[in-house]
């Protein structure tokens, strides 16, 4: 599910991945365009919280029978324990490309792969440490579900426990495509082509892993946005911070440089 297409493990297209023109453009001006989608995700994760669909979503799958697809085969084997195991393998290469970077876009720098891997794993750690502390059941632990003793209380409503073991919010298993997420800011100005064919996978990938998770009854789908929007604004916090380091590194050599020469 995680295979990278044939550009992104080859330098060989035929279509040439050249940098792109926003390369050039100033670093305050790059950070308000990814400010802007953190705020505009984050008004959409609200606009869904509003509605309120998550419970009316997952009834669609799941009743006081408990959910049929749980410990599917497909869904529990393939799409759960498979597809995790896919992850972790594209992760592998990733860290091996450090060392052989023609295995993974051979056109990014070491730095930028040091980057995206070191973001990769905040992002792998950081989802189940909220998880942890999380209050919110999963949809399975309801007694509407078939559980035993939560109801259903939104994780977004503090202090309010649902009466179940909790740790449910947000979702790990979509962080499996959602962690990757580093992976378009590495790419996107320097092999924008490549990095437009990986955001896609990897948002698909992700889409799909939280729709798989519903209909097992292991997380409601906003629980799935908000994995998304973490990995995303980490991601974007983590890129501009590294950046904004960098120039400040460059500037005090420029500056250190000219004070010896006069």
């Amino acid at each position: 599910m995680f295979q990278a297409p044939r550009n992104l493990c080859s330098s060989r297209s035929h279509e040439v991945d050249t940098p792109s023109a926003s390369l050039g453009a100033t670093p305050i001006a790059r950070a308000s365009q990814d400010a802007a989608v953190v705020f505009v995700g984050l008004a959409l994760l609200a606009l869904w919280e509003w509605s309120r669909l998550d419970l009316p979503l997952i009834r669609l799958y799941g009743s006081v029978a408990g959910f049929p697809l749980r410990d599917h085969w497909l869904t529990a084997k393939i799409l759960h324990d498979g597809t995790r195991l896919v992850g972790w393998v594209f992760f592998a290469l990733l860290l091996m490309s450090i060392w052989r970077p023609k295995l993974l876009a051979a056109g990014l720098p070491r730095r930028d792969r040091i980057w995206w891997i070191v973001t990769t794993l905040i992002c792998v750690a950081l989802i189940p440490l909220l998880k942890r502390a999380s209050s919110t059941s999963c949809p399975w632990s309801l007694i509407q579900f078939g559980g035993e003793v939560a109801h259903y209380v939104p994780h977004w409503v503090l202090g309010l426990q649902d009466g179940g073991p909790g740790g449910c919010f947000p979702s790990g298993h979509a962080s499996t495509a959602f962690a990757l997420l580093p992976g378009w800011f590495a790419l996107r100005d320097k092999l924008p082509r490549t990095g437009r064919i990986y955001l896609s996978i990897v948002v698909v990938c992700g889409a799909g892993l939280a729709w798989v998770q519903m209909m097992r009854g292991a997380h409601y789908l906003s629980h799935s946005l908000w994995t998304a929007w973490i990995c995303w604004t980490v991601s974007a916090l983590s890129w501009h911070a590294v950046e904004a380091w960098q120039e400040r590194g460059v500037s005090h050599t420029s500056e250190a440089t000219r004070g010896a020469l006069t």
